[in-house]
């Protein structure tokens, strides 16, 4: 059965059980119109609940948030896995250079969403999302797409050792609301779709960018980052994607 056969025969089977209190609301006033009432919240909550799950029936986990499994990197060296979250870097050591854990699978047009948290205060605090990357070869940077967090850059979008600028960044007003302190946990909700890349921080979209230069990547693996010279540790989790068609 498709999700949207499951929707209808749900929605068909509800109104079926409201019919009879309808009709006798009619013949017998308060007590049957407050049932009715308490049938039309609970009809409400049912279809909640179903296109909360059908909204995730594309998405698929990047992380499963136990194992390596589908990622590739400085694996114990650098990268480690504590509490169902992928974490780099000490508050009591420096991370002396970029490092970037990749996924093993390459992504063309998608929508990303995770989760990520940063600490620290002394040095360059930052991190970041990469997609539509590659890796540079023999070399411990990547290049392409960055999603940046950290250091008043979150939301916006880089072009990490490509171009090597900012291509599109919130104004001060709009970061203002979506970003939250230094160690909380925030979301990220990246779509890449053709040339037009949107980021969204917080429920806030702090991006909406169309690519307009050639040969630029469409594709390419998705990566997280832990940005060198500073001591800071980063987290992400809950790493979904949905590819479209």
């Amino acid at each position: 059965m498709t999700n949207a056969m499951r929707v209808l025969a749900l929605m068909a089977f509800l109104l079926q059980k409201i019919e009879p209190h309808y009709s006798i609301s009619r013949e017998r006033s308060v007590f049957c119109f407050r049932s009715f009432v308490l049938m039309i919240r609970r009809v409400f909550l049912f279809l909640c609940l179903e296109f909360s799950v059908l909204a995730q029936a594309d998405t698929v986990p990047l992380f499963d948030g136990k194992t390596f499994a589908g990622w590739e990197g400085d694996i114990g060296k650098v990268w480690r896995i504590e509490h169902e979250a992928l974490v780099a870097g000490s508050l009591n050591k420096k991370q002396e250079k970029n490092n970037f854990l990749a996924t093993t699978k390459s992504y063309g047009d998608f929508e990303l969403t995770l989760k990520w948290k940063l600490e620290g205060t002394d040095g360059f605090v930052n991190g970041g999302v990469q997609f539509r990357t590659e890796r540079i070869p023999n070399h411990h940077e990547v290049s392409g797409y960055q999603a940046d967090l950290g250091k008043g850059y979150d939301g916006a979008l880089y072009d990490e050792s490509r171009r090597k600028k900012m291509l599109a960044q919130p104004t001060p007003e709009v970061l203002a609301k979506a970003m939250k302190p230094l160690g909380e946990w925030n979301d990220y909700r990246i779509r890449a779709e053709g040339k037009r890349i949107q980021i969204w921080l917080n429920g806030v979209q702090t991006v909406d960018y169309t690519e307009t230069e050639p040969n630029i990547a469409s594709s390419g693996i998705i990566a997280v980052q832990i940005h060198g010279g500073a001591t800071s540790i980063v987290r992400y989790k809950d790493l979904r994607i949905e590819e479209l068609k």
